[in-house]
């Protein structure tokens, strides 16, 4: 087991299965050393835990745990592709928030995969990132996350 998932293992959570995708897409892709995932939902056992707008149907605290979901997701995707998950580094988040037109927390929703990525990865999870409201997300979901890593092998 690589220091990542002992981390994760640390916080109570394990990488799952990759999700399946939701439409024509693969979940990953790696081009030499540089893996990008496709959006990750924050899917357990094949469903969302919540659907809705934040700040509306789904609050922004919970928001931000659907956000960790996400990235953990993300990480299996890029386990599923990468040798050793200790090799990898994680360069870009963007997030995307389904959000109610009053809500401006996005930030805050996704700090929840951001936080969750720095405790996995440790100096290897900064990662510059993007946080950005939309009017809705595949699925109805209430946020969206995708990465892109280097791998240093």
């Amino acid at each position: 087991m690589s220091a990542v998932e002992d981390r994760l293992s640390e916080l109570g959570l394990t990488v799952p299965s990759v999700a399946a995708p939701v439409a024509a897409y693969v979940p990953v892709i790696r081009d030499g050393n540089l893996v990008m995932t496709s959006g990750q939902l924050p899917v357990v056992d094949g469903k969302l835990p919540a659907t809705g707008k934040v700040g509306a149907e789904v609050s922004a605290e919970d928001a931000a745990k659907y956000a960790e979901t996400c990235a953990l997701n993300a990480i299996a995707a890029v386990k599923s592709i990468v040798d050793d998950l200790d090799t990898v580094r994680v360069i870009k988040v963007v997030g995307f928030v389904a959000s109610d037109p009053s809500f401006t927390g996005q930030p805050g929703v996704i700090n929840g995969a951001s936080e969750l990525l720095a405790k996995a990865f440790g100096d290897k999870g900064a990662h510059a990132r993007s946080a950005v409201g939309v009017a809705v997300l595949p699925l109805d979901a209430p946020v969206e996350v995708e990465i892109t890593c280097t791998v240093q092998d």
